[in-house]
């Protein structure tokens, strides 16, 4: 049990050092990223003032964590919870209130919102945050945005991980993920590739020796599987994460051309760059983000993926201490993590109160 801890803690850790290093060339075409850096690329932090600068990748995963903590702690507290996708919609909506500099409100639901590393105006997409303005927030049947590209898809990492705090099944799971990245993004590719990395995401949390290989192919699988009768989309998915499992095995093509071909520009293009940067790298977490973020797609993106699931599969112990000592909001996302692992110990009948769990999600750290 203590040994997933670090688990998760290394998937929040690695999220934030993705993204981080990513997010400098997001929307650079591989050229321009090769004239500013070298004919290698970008090959580690672009630093702003001694620090390294997340985005909206791993802000929208944190919140989407408080999200379902909120959730999970007034089911056991009040006795009556709604759908935890509209706890996921909640904390969504919250996080962008905080990338406006107006109009903040009094009260808040997310701990989150008080913490302002987490909360500096880092999203660029606009489309996204206007879809968060909106009455009502989409779902799989009905949604309000059609876009498939990237930048909702991390929140499908918080219901990976919020598997071993909830008795669902794993297709109930996968569906919750793709109703997830729904709310902003409704296009099938890209709420289908935020149910495969929910897939991915919780078979590594039930079991850290799982090979990334494995994981990947049975999302694949899974994905295909489960949703293929109602969404063409499903095999597109699938397709993309198993070609990009079979092109690692090409030791001969450098990598920077695989990721060119793979395009990294829709949400299952993405997903499929992560997978391929891990597996070609052998899941070194060095050389694995320097592949994930050197190409003309959404490096961010690619990025922010890369060393979620590379932090997941090795640990906090193993990210290296460069990465981590000028990330910013570190201490903040172990803080979180260990809420992930931890869960809510509190009930209505317990004896049992925790004064800082009843601060941060029942009275969102008032």
């Amino acid at each position: 049990m203590r040994s997933q801890r670090k688990h998760i803690r290394g998937l929040l850790l690695g999220l934030a050092v993705g993204d981080a290093m990513g997010c400098t060339v997001d929307r650079q075409s591989l050229s321009q990223i090769q004239e500013d850096y070298g004919p290698g690329g970008l090959q580690g932090y672009d630093l702003v003032n001694g620090y390294a600068e997340i985005s909206s990748y791993t802000q929208l995963a944190a919140f989407a964590c408080n999200g379902l903590l909120l959730a999970m702690t007034r089911g056991q507290m009040r006795g009556k919870m709604a759908p935890l996708v509209n706890y996921i919609g909640l904390s969504s909506r919250e996080w962008a209130l905080s990338q406006r500099p107006w109009g903040r409100p009094r009260k808040t639901y997310c701990w989150l919102m008080n913490q302002p590393e987490l909360c500096r105006h880092r999203c660029m997409d606009t489309r996204m945050l206007d879809t968060l303005s909106k009455p009502t927030l989409g779902t799989l049947t009905e949604p309000e945005n059609t876009a498939s590209s990237a930048t909702g898809i991390t929140t499908a990492l918080a219901v990976g991980m919020f598997r071993r705090l909830v008795r669902m099944s794993q297709e109930e799971l996968n569906l919750l993920g793709a109703e997830a990245v729904a709310l902003t993004h409704g296009g099938a590719t890209a709420f289908l590739s935020g149910a495969a990395l929910t897939h991915m995401v919780s078979l590594m949390i039930r079991d850290t020796d799982t090979s990334f290989r494995k994981a990947a192919l049975d999302a694949a699988k899974a994905v295909r599987e489960q949703f293929g009768h109602r969404y063409s989309q499903a095999f597109e998915v699938s397709s993309q994460i198993t070609l990009a499992a079979s092109l690692a095995d090409d030791r001969a093509t450098p990598p920077v051309q695989i990721m060119e071909r793979l395009g990294c520009e829709t949400a299952a293009q993405v997903l499929a760059g992560a997978v391929y940067a891990i597996l070609v790298n052998d899941g070194n977490f060095d050389s694995a983000l320097i592949t994930a973020v050197n190409h003309s797609g959404r490096s961010g993106a690619v990025g922010a993926i890369t060393g979620a699931l590379l932090g997941l599969r090795m640990g906090e112990e193993a990210l290296p201490e460069f990465y981590i000592e000028c990330l910013e909001p570190a201490d903040t996302l172990r803080e979180l993590a260990d809420d992930m692992f931890q869960g809510c110990t509190m009930d209505r009948s317990s004896k049992l109160f925790d004064l800082d769990w009843d601060r941060k999600y029942l009275h969102g750290g008032a």
